[in-house]
């Protein structure tokens, strides 16, 4: 179980241009936010979100990685097709899922499935997890994401 003021776990996964290993990263603020399959409507309003919103998340020394178990070349024509400019990761093994809690049982119609739950990180410039969002509502997310970031200056 991951908490807040934790180490974060590791991140290496293939993305929608080439590779993102968390590690490499030190010195930067980092969004984590996993959705369950890239081109849904849910998941199609948070990437956008965050995609409007890059520039100040930019300024804020943050980067952002949205992350399904969608196959590279899905991302790779999801962030085409909404012009994203968030970086996209692919775990299609669902090991980084699995690291961060976020693959879990859900139920629809009274249908049992393993899928990945809604979550978001915040990672701050050290590799701790600052703040988690566990089962997000999409709408004004993002902002509210931003705001926390605000609050770490």
């Amino acid at each position: 179980m991951i908490n807040i003021n934790s180490k974060a776990p590791s991140i290496d996964l293939i993305t929608d241009k080439d590779s993102f290993s968390l590690k490499n990263c030190k010195g930067k603020n980092v969004v984590v936010f996993f959705f369950p399959k890239a081109d849904t409507s849910g998941c199609t309003s948070e990437a956008i979100a965050f995609s409007e919103l890059k520039e100040d998340f930019d300024k804020l020394d943050t980067l952002i990685i949205g992350i399904s178990k969608d196959t590279q070349d899905k991302q790779i024509k999801f962030k085409e097709k909404y012009n994203l400019n968030c970086i996209l990761g692919s775990d299609n093994e669902g090991k980084v899922c699995e690291k961060y809690g976020t693959w879990v049982e859900k139920s629809m119609y009274g249908r049992k499935y393993m899928g990945i739950q809604r979550s978001t990180f915040l990672i701050d410039k050290n590799g701790v997890i600052n703040f988690i969002w566990p089962k997000v509502k999409v709408p004004g997310h993002a902002k509210e994401v931003l705001e926390k970031i605000k609050d770490l200056k």
